[in-house]
C-alpha cells in the first residue's frame, strides 16, 4: 500500500497510538496556565536535556543536512554544526530564562520596557516565526516520505514523464564540461536550472500528509500541553538518535558490496573516487558558491543572535526546577544535537557517494536511501524511519506550538480581555495552537524547497533581537528605541520586501531580474575515479558532436587516476534580488519570485555592481546590513531619549542576579530580599560604574565553559579529520 509493506504501516500506527496516549495522560494533570504552558515547572535534568534536544532538533535537520552537503560538501556539515562555536555561551545565557520567572518571553518585554504593546508585538513576530519553522519540518518530512513512497517510471502520468525527461536532460548538461556545450546547450542549461524540473514522483499527496500530521500534533499536544510535549520529547529524542545512525551501517555495507571493498579504508577510498576534492573543503571551495569562510562567520554570529531571542528558549529553560537544572539540561541537549548533526553529516556523505549519480534533487535523497537500503529487509525499518522522521518533526512542532500559543494567549489575548477564568484562557490557548498549525502548513506550501526556508529562518528573529539583547544587558535601552528598531527592521527587511512585489510590473521588471555573472573557472585537480569516468563521458559526447559538425574544440584526452588535469565549468547564474530566484511562467516570461531584497537593491543602485560578486559575498553583505541595522538604530535612539525609570530597572536587574531555587517558598523569600535591597548583588557586576549589566564569572560558570568548549573542540577535530581523509 502506497509503496509500503504491511509491517511498516503497523510500525507507524503503533507510534501514533503511543503518542496520543501520552497526550491524554498529560491532559488529566492540567489545572492552570502554568501547568499547560510550562508543565508546572517540575522537570528535572533528564527531561530538560531531551526537551532542549527535541526543541532544537527537527526532521529538517537530518534531511536538510543531506541537502546542504549535496550542494556544498563538508562545508555544509560545518555550517550545520556551526552552533558548536557559541555552544559554551549557552551555559551562561540559559539561566537568564529561568531567572525571568515568567510564563513567556513576551513577559520580559512587558516587564523590562513597561509595555504590553511591545510584548504583544514580540508575541506576533514569534508566532509567525514558529509557524515557518514548523512548516519547514513539514516540508522536510513530507519530501522524505514521498521519496520513500516513490512511483516506478511505468506508473507515471504523461505530464510526469515529460517533466522527468527535462530533469534527466538537466542532469546530463550539469555533468558535461562547459567547453563541450554548444551555445544552444548553454541556454538550455540556464533555462532548465530556472525550471527546476522534478525527476521523482510519489504515491503520497504532499498536502494531505501535512494535514494528517498537523491534526495528530494538535490532538496530543493541544490538549496535553507542555508536559505532553516534553514526555514525547523524551521518547522522540531516543527515536531521533536512532534516526541519526539507522542508515549508517546499511549505507556502509552497501558501499562495501557495491564497490568490492572492505573496512573503513576501503570506504574512504570509494568516497575519494566518487566525490571531487572540493567536496572535502571544510571552509568552503571556490566551486561551492553557497558557503565561504566569511559567509560562515557572519551566518554563525547572526544565528546565535537570533536563536537567543526565540521564545522557546524560555519554554526549555524556564520550565526547569532551578538554575543548575536549566543550564545543565539545556546545554547538554544542545551538545547532544551537535553530536547528532555530526552523525547526519557522516550519513549524508555516505548517501551522496551511493546516490549522487541517481538523484538530482537532494530533498529526496534521505527518502530514496531509506527505501533502497531498509525496504528489502521487510523488518518494518522503513516504517520505523518514517516514525523517527515524524518524531523529529512532532517533538519540535509540539513544543513550538505550545510556546507560540502561550505567547498569543498570555501577551495578546489576556491584555485585551483581562479578568477571564483560567479555563477560558486555556481554551483560547488550544484554539491558538490550532491556528499555529494551520499557518505552519500554509507556510510550508509557499516555499519551493528546504534551503529557501532555512535561509529565511536563520535571520527572521532579527526584528526583535536588539530589544532582547540590549534590554538584558544595557540599562539605557528604552521602549521608544525598541519600537523604532523593531518596526523599522520589520518594514525594511520583511514587510516591504513581501508587499512591493505585489505591485504590477515589479516581478517582471528587467533590472530586478539581474543575476550574478556566470564565471568561467579553471581548476586543477589530481584525477580520481569519478574524474576518469566523467572524462570518458566527455570524450563520447565530443565524438557525437563532432559527427554532427557542431564542435570546434580539441578532443579531450583520456585520464587515468593520479593524472593532474584542469577542468573548466560555468558557475550558475543566480538572482541577486529575489529570495526564491528567477522563474518562467506558463507563457515563458521571466519573473522574480519570493521576497525582494531591498538592502541589496540599495547597494547595487549606489553603484556597486553586485553582478560581479560571488553569491556568497552578496549574501554576506545582505546579512551584515540586516544584522547591524536593528542594534544601531536602538542604540542611537536610546542615547538621545530618556531611559526607563531607575526603580523599575533596579528591580529587573536584581531579579536577574537572584539565583532561582526549586523550593517555591524559598525562591519567593529570596526575591523579597532582593526587591527590598535592589543593590544586593551589585558586587557581581563586571563593570560596576557603567550602564552595562554583565556579571563576573563564578566557579560554576568557568567549569561549564571549559567542559562545553572541550565538546566543541572534539566535534571540530572530527570534522578536520574527515576533511583530511577526504582530501
Amino acid at each position: 500500500m502506497y509503496g509500503l509493506a504491511v509491517v511498516d504501516i503497523v510500525a507507524i500506527l503503533l507510534y501514533f497510538i503511543v503518542v496520543l496516549g501520552m497526550g491524554y495522560y498529560s491532559s488529566l494533570r492540567i489545572k492552570n496556565q502554568e501547568d499547560y504552558f510550562l508543565g508546572g515547572r517540575r522537570f528535572g535534568k533528564l527531561i530538560q536535556t531531551f526537551a532542549a534536544f527535541g526543541q532544537a532538533t527537527s526532521v529538517e535537520n537530518a534531511v536538510g543536512m543531506t541537502v546542504i552537503v549535496f550542494r556544498n560538501g563538508l562545508a555544509g556539515v560545518l555550517q550545520s554544526v556551526s552552533g558548536i562555536f557559541y555552544m559554551p555561551l549557552y551555559w551562561i545565557t540559559s539561566i537568564w530564562y529561568r531567572r525571568l520567572r515568567t510564563i513567556t518571553l513576551g513577559d520580559f518585554f512587558e516587564e523590562r520596557y513597561n509595555s504590553k504593546g511591545i510584548a504583544a508585538f514580540y508575541a506576533l513576530v514569534s508566532a509567525i516565526f514558529f509557524m515557518m519553522i514548523i512548516g519547514l519540518g513539514f516540508m522536510a518530512m513530507t519530501k522524505t516520505v514521498m521519496a520513500i513512497t516513490e512511483k516506478p517510471v511505468s506508473e507515471l502520468t504523461v505530464s510526469e514523464l515529460s517533466e522527468r525527461e527535462k530533469a534527466l536532460e538537466l542532469d546530463k548538461l550539469e555533468n558535461t564540461d562547459a567547453r563541450l556545450l554548444s551555445n544552444n546547450d548553454k541556454e538550455n542549461l540556464q533555462e532548465l536550472r530556472l525550471m527546476e524540473p522534478q525527476k521523482d514522483f510519489s504515491y503520497i499527496n504532499e498536502k494531505y500528509l501535512m494535514w494528517l500530521v498537523a491534526i495528530i500534533v494538535v490532538l496530543y499536544a493541544g490538549f496535553g500541553g507542555l508536559e505532553a510535549a516534553f514526555l514525547n520529547d523524551t521518547l522522540q529524542g531516543i527515536l531521533i538518535l536512532l534516526l541519526s545512525v539507522l542508515l549508517v551501517p546499511f549505507a556502509y555495507s552497501r558501499i562495501e558490496l557495491l564497490f568490492n571493498v572492505e573496512g573503513i579504508n576501503g570506504v574512504i577510498e570509494v568516497a575519494r573516487s566518487k566525490l571531487p576534492e572540493s567536496a572535502f573543503e571544510l571552509w568552503g571551495s571556490p566551486q561551492l558558491t553557497d558557503f565561504t569562510w566569511y559567509y560562515l562567520v557572519v551566518l554563525t554570529i547572526t544565528i546565535f543572535i537570533n536563536i537567543s531571542t526565540q521564545a522557546n528558549q524560555l519554554t526549555a529553560c524556564g520550565s526547569a526546577k532551578d538554575d543548575y537544572t536549566a543550564r545543565f539540561g539545556f546545554t547538554s541537549g544542545i551538545l547532544l544535537k551537535r553530536v547528532a548533526s555530526l552523525l547526519w553529516g557522516i550519513t549524508a556523505i555516505l548517501l551522496i557517494v551511493l546516490y549522487s549519480d541517481l538523484i538530482s534533487n537532494p530533498d529526496y535523497l534521505w527518502g530514496r536511501a531509506t527505501r533502497d537500503l531498509l525496504g528489502p529487509l521487510n523488518l518494518g525499518l522503513v516504517g520505523l524511519m518514517i516514525a523517527c522522521l515524524m518524531a523529529a518533526l512532532m517533538s519540535t512542532a509540539t513544543a513550538l506550538m505550545i510556546t507560540a500559543s502561550s505567547l498569543l494567549t498570555h501577551n495578546m489575548v489576556r491584555p485585551l480581555f483581562p479578568g477571564k477564568s483560567e479555563k477560558t484562557y486555556l481554551n483560547v490557548g488550544k484554539i491558538n495552537g490550532m491556528l499555529i498549525m494551520l499557518g505552519a502548513v500554509l507556510s510550508a506550501m509557499w516555499f519551493d524547497n528546504i534551503y529557501q526556508m532555512l535561509k529565511i529562518l536563520w535571520e527572521f528573529n532579527i526584528i526583535v533581537a536588539a530589544g532582547f539583547w540590549l534590554g538584558m544587558k544595557w540599562r539605557k535601552a528604552n521602549r521608544k528605541a525598541v519600537w523604532t528598531s523593531a518596526i523599522s527592521t520589520a518594514f525594511l527587511f520583511f514587510i516591504l520586501q513581501l508587499v512591493i512585489p505585489l505591485f504590477p510590473g515589479v516581478k517582471t521588471n528587467e533590472y530586478l531580474a539581474k543575476t550574478i555573472d556566470s564565471k568561467e573557472i579553471l581548476s586543477e585537480y589530481k584525477a580520481r575515479k569519478i574524474d576518469v569516468d566523467n572524462r570518458l563521458k566527455e570524450i563520447q559526447l565530443w565524438e557525437k558532436l563532432n559527427e554532427k559538425g557542431i564542435v570546434n574544440t580539441k578532443k579531450p584526452s583520456p585520464l587515468k587516476e593520479g593524472d593532474v588535469f584542469t577542468k573548466k565549468f560555468f558557475t550558475e547564474k543566480r538572482s541577486i534580488f529575489w529570495s526564491k530566484g528567477i522563474k518562467y511562467d506558463d507563457d515563458g516570461v521571466v519573473y522574480g519570485s519570493g521576497l525582494l531584497s531591498l538592502e541589496l537593491l540599495a547597494v547595487d543602485a549606489m553603484g556597486f555592481d553586485l553582478s560581479k560578486n560571488d553569491q556568497a559575498l552578496n549574501e554576506t553583505i545582505r546579512l551584515l546590513i540586516r544584522s547591524i541595522w536593528p542594534f544601531l538604530i536602538l542604540m542611537l535612539v536610546s542615547i538621545f531619549t530618556k531611559a526607563e525609570p531607575k526603580e523599575r530597572l533596579d528591580r529587573f536587574y536584581v531579579k536577574m542576579k537572584t539565583p532561582s531555587v526549586a523550593d517555591r517558598d524559598e525562591d519567593d523569600r529570596q526575591m523579597k530580599l532582593s526587591y527590598e535591597n535592589p543593590h544586593r548583588f551589585d558586587y557581581k557586576k563586571m563593570f560596576p560604574k557603567s550602564s552595562w549589566e554583565f556579571e563576573k564569572f563564578e566557579k560554576v560558570d568557568i567549569k561549564g565553559l571549559l567542559y562545553f568548549s572541550l565538546g566543541t573542540a572534539l566535534i571540530l577535530s572530527i570534522l578536520y579529520i574527515i576533511s583530511f581523509l577526504g582530501k
